[in-house]
């Protein structure tokens, strides 16, 4: 003797089992609109979160980090081109973009528990966070400097000599943006070993 469901598991058992009254043409429209709306809305907020006024929204952010920024060279210069946190913390690039969205889900939970709510908690964590992005950055070649800044474009001739020196050796021995310019847009931890960009 089989096992009787219940009568509403039943019936909705018969209703998915049976041939659709629908044309397939239908389903499949309603499918592709769907989708549509779907990824327009994903893309959508995945934008949302790409702009500098998301990025410091949090006191954490604004009132550490973002503050040594404005009084950087990326914030405010002579050509008037700004790069914003995005510019350098997030891919262009669809692919490597989801994986660092999904790389920032542990500042989320920083946020939630409050592991860097205060100054202090933010200097105790900051040279693990800032190795954690050095680490990145070095990974995948400085991708987010390379959007501005190439080897391959640059006028080594026009530089500071000790600049234009740097930048050569620098090509040749196959190092990238962050190798030699870590605290370009941010204070170094305190206790670290590296020397200030040029």
């Amino acid at each position: 003797m089989g096992l009787k469901l219940p009568g509403f598991i039943q019936r909705f058992w018969i209703w998915f089992r049976k041939p659709s009254h629908f044309a397939i043409g239908s389903i499949l429209t309603v499918g592709i609109v769907v989708g549509i709306v779907f990824w327009g809305g994903f893309n959508t907020a995945m934008e949302m979160t790409n702009q500098e006024d998301f990025c410091i929204s949090c006191h954490e952010m604004e009132n550490n980090v973002y503050q040594e920024y404005v009084g950087t060279i990326h914030y405010n210069n002579r050509s008037g081109v700004r790069a914003t946190c995005p510019d350098c913390h997030v891919p262009k690039e669809w692919v490597p973009k989801m994986v660092r969205k999904i790389q920032a889900s542990k500042e989320l939970y920083a946020k939630a528990f409050g592991i860097v709510d205060t100054p202090k908690k933010f200097e105790d964590h900051r040279f693990e966070m800032a190795s954690r992005e050095w680490e990145r950055m070095k990974a995948n070649d400085s991708q987010e400097c390379r959007n501005c800044h190439n080897f391959e474009y640059m006028d080594l001739t026009t530089q500071k000599p000790v600049a234009s020196k740097i930048h050569n050796e620098a090509e040749d021995a196959g190092k990238t943006c962050i190798d030699c310019h870590k605290g370009i847009a941010h204070q170094l931890p305190k206790g670290h070993k590296i020397e200030k960009a040029i």
